[in-house]
């Protein structure tokens, strides 16, 4: 009888973000919202 054990080790730690990162992140989530927006105002319920 063979008993094989794998051991693992999973670190996790936290991202940091540049200030490019940042920005793109702010410029992403300004032109989902206006896409949002707009999809609202074309698909409105009457």
């Amino acid at each position: 009888m063979t008993l094989n054990i794998l051991f693992l080790t999973v670190t996790i730690k936290k991202r940091q973000l540049s200030a490019e990162d940042v920005e793109r992140e702010q410029r992403v989530k300004k032109i989902i919202d206006q896409n949002r927006d707009r999809q609202f105002s074309i698909y409105r319920p009457f």
